[in-house]
């Protein structure tokens, strides 16, 4: 008889950790947490999948442009093409321009270029040129492509630094609502007891968890391809400078 019940209690301590463990198992806690915690964890599970999708992106975008731009800058500066700036060493550089058109610095130089060449059928035409006021032309053709190139560049990144800094926020949010829900359940059932307590709080965890998740990979990846985008547009700034001067120097006199 003893046997007996010694065995149904331990049948039954069983049976009641193991339900224990279904409780507390991740899935089961977020298909049962409140209507709110589970808003709470669809929102940050969908910045979270945009985040990577937009790293992904990103990603591809800037090294396809880091590397055109330095292969163009090879073209462009190539010693095989000699000292001396002419047109026809512009019109060579312009007529491979298609094959980096993932390169800003190759669109700064498509601009400047347009521009020159406007200018040069203008004096070809007999009109009148002011000198200074056709070198400052050329000068906001490369700024305006420059910006351009810089907010293309930019793009989709803001949507990081938003995850990064209300991320967190949303998942206190969430664990905020479930230490609420077992402070709730603590008084409903009259009972301080693990078994009460521990769900809601689980629960409130997950939520700070998949705030964290979501809001730490966004952040780096900003700083990441910020930096990498302040390299190219100091490459398209240097760039600029130095296409000014070959026009000052070469094709344009005041």
């Amino acid at each position: 008889m003893h046997q007996t019940l010694l065995a149904n209690f331990l049948l039954q301590t069983s049976s009641s950790a193991n339900a224990g463990a279904e409780e507390m198992d991740p899935i089961q806690l977020v298909l049962h947490a409140s209507t709110v915690v589970q808003g709470v964890l669809v929102i940050l599970t969908l910045m979270g999948l945009f985040c990577i999708f937009i790293m992904g992106a990103k990603a591809l975008r800037v090294f396809a442009a880091t590397r055109a731009s330095r292969r163009f800058l090879d073209l462009f500066w190539g010693a095989e093409q000699g000292p001396d700036w002419n047109n026809a060493r512009l019109e060579g550089v312009y007529a491979e321009i298609k094959a980096y058109a993932a390169s800003p610095v190759a669109a700064v130089f498509r601009a400047g270029y347009v521009e020159l060449a406007r200018i040069g059928s203008a004096q070809s035409a007999g009109d009148s040129w002011a000198g200074t006021a056709d070198i400052e032309n050329v000068a906001r053709a490369l700024k305006r492509t420059a910006n351009n190139e810089l907010t293309a560049l930019e793009t989709m990144l803001p949507f990081l630094a938003t995850t990064a800094s209300t991320a967190p926020f949303i998942g206190l949010f969430g664990t905020v609502i479930g230490i609420m829900n077992s402070f709730i359940a603590i008084s409903g059932n009259h009972n301080a007891s693990l078994d009460v307590v521990a769900p809601g709080i689980a629960e409130a965890l997950i939520a700070t968890a998949i705030g964290l998740m979501a809001a730490i990979p966004a952040v780096m990846a900003y700083n990441f391809f910020i930096r990498r985008i302040r390299v190219l547009e100091s490459e398209m700034e240097s760039f600029s400078n130095d296409y000014l001067n070959i026009v000052r120097r070469h094709f344009l006199k005041g």
